[in-house]
């Protein structure tokens, strides 16, 4: 039996400086799972990246490793930073809690943005990870399948994913709060990803005098051009592209920024000192912070979007309730499907054994008895088998019972185990 545990951050208990340091790209989300397999062989892991949030997910035996300190205290080796720069931002979480959190996130109520559909592809890309690397096992398996299939299911039966539902949506309103018209505005994308396909998206529809797509891979920054009705310029002649932008939407995978502000100071008198307004919507970001202190320059980051988010989540307000009401009713089919997987096994095994062990004092009562009839010999095997029962109802009721995913359930099933043997051969008859 497994044990669920969560450690993680999100934008609403850490500031974007500390989720940038703990954030995983593609390579370094494999390199992950692979350390932590070999720490923990024994114990299963998905991490969940996003913009918005660091999340681990564990499973491990009941009294094994790791414990929630020492992943905390992984995460902080693998970045190379020091738990204390972080850790007053976590939240841990184990069993129930977990199920019912991450049916949350993938619902997209625990995001930034209330409703934003990206969630759940990101949730997804995180399980198919683990499930490659073999991180994921019998726990985690059943566990973000549900999970996977609750986020399309409130996607599907509410209207919380209508209107404007993602962080680059979020970033095309706050420009048109920025500018009452683009007719005469370039617009500058640098990433080809699919936040920048989220961007674009938005910015087409607002007609702008230019669309500029800018990415290290030229032949994607020329499929999303002609996608969008844009033009693909060099990743190399960024600064160019910069001095002739009126807005730039930035979101690459970039593990160090991309614009700095020794790249870009010597630009502003090229711009004529025209404003600019960067929109960094990329996590580690790419755009150093120093860079909106220059003259006319107004950058606004993840977190800076949030205030545009109040607004969203005002209007949802009505569909947050249906959606928490189909993740309610589907962590409570998950706990009791996850109860009958884990515990009817061992009941069965327990009844199995201890009825196996009384008709075994039966018969060797009845060797020593050789003028029992056939019949005396049925009601002496019924009292037995009466007395197995009588004596099992109120342990395996207890267990049936039980609060949680696996726990306490876990707790006693673990005590059972050991106090039957149950996680031994069959004692010879």
């Amino acid at each position: 039996m497994s044990r669920l545990l969560l450690v993680g951050l999100n934008h609403t208990t850490a500031p974007l400086e500390v989720r940038e340091r703990l954030a995983f790209g593609p390579q370094r989300l494999g390199q992950a799972l692979v350390a932590f397999k070999q720490r923990f062989a024994e114990a299963e892991l998905v991490v969940l990246s996003t913009c918005n949030r660091v999340e681990l997910y564990s499973a491990r035996p009941v009294h094994g490793h790791p414990r929630l300190e020492e992943m905390v205290q992984f995460l902080a080796e693998f970045h190379g930073i020091p738990p204390e720069s972080f850790a007053s931002h976590l939240y841990q979480k184990a069993e129930l809690d977990v199920v019912r959190h991450l049916f949350t996130v993938v619902s997209s109520m625990d995001s930034m943005v209330l409703g934003e559909t990206q969630i759940l592809g990101q949730v997804r890309g995180a399980y198919d990870a683990a499930a490659a690397s073999g991180a994921a096992g019998t726990a985690l398996h059943p566990l973000f399948q549900r999970a996977i299939a609750v986020g399309k299911q409130v996607m599907n039966r509410t209207s919380l994913c209508e209107g404007r539902v993602s962080v680059a949506s979020v970033a095309v309103d706050y420009a048109q709060q920025i500018f009452d018209h683009f007719a005469d505005k370039t617009v500058l994308s640098i990433g080809a990803g699919k936040m920048a396909v989220l961007a674009l998206t938005g910015f087409r529809q607002l007609n702008p005098g230019r669309l500029l797509v800018c990415n290290r891979d030229a032949a994607k920054a020329q499929v999303l051009a002609q996608r969008f009705g844009g033009k693909a310029v060099p990743f190399d002649s960024l600064s160019e592209h910069l001095v002739s932008a009126d807005v730039v939407i930035s979101s690459t995978g970039s593990p160090q920024p991309i614009i700095s502000v020794n790249q870009f100071q010597p630009l502003l008198p090229l711009r004529r000192y025209r404003p600019v307004f960067l929109i960094d919507i990329a996590l580690p970001r790419d755009v150093e912070a120093a860079v909106g202190e220059l003259e006319n320059v107004y950058l606004y980051n993840l977190d800076d979007l949030q205030k545009v988010v109040a607004d969203t989540q005002a209007q949802r307000s009505g569909a947050v309730e249906g959606a928490r009401q189909i993740v309610e009713q589907q962590v409570r089919e998950f706990v009791d499907w996850t109860r009958a997987r884990e515990l009817g096994p061992l009941i069965d095994k327990l009844y199995r054994r201890s009825t196996q062990m009384a008709m075994e004092e039966v018969t060797r009562t009845l060797n020593k008895l050789p003028n029992i009839d056939p019949h005396e010999r049925q009601h002496l095997e019924e009292l037995a088998k009466r007395i197995v029962n009588k004596l099992l109802h109120q342990p395996v009721h207890t267990l049936r019972q039980s609060e949680g995913v696996q726990s306490p359930a876990s707790h006693y099933a673990a005590t059972l185990e050991k106090l039957f043997g149950l996680d031994e051969e069959a004692p010879p008859s």
